[in-house]
């Protein structure tokens, strides 16, 4: 998942590339989602699974 700074339009190809060079060829995700933010509970731990959920 990808959250979009204001004013920016990257693509998912333009993200593996990004990676490219800083992961090994297997830890870069095969698929890259832009949502606008992330899900977060009131102390600011990530919803994974409202994630998961909302975007399968």
């Amino acid at each position: 998942f990808v959250v979009k700074r204001e004013g920016s339009e990257p693509t998912a190809d333009s993200i593996r590339a990004a990676l490219n060079g800083r992961l090994v060829s297997y830890k870069i995700p095969a698929e890259v989602t832009f949502i606008d933010a992330i899900p977060k509970t009131a102390s600011g731990k990530i919803l994974r699974r409202q994630l998961r959920d909302s975007h399968a």
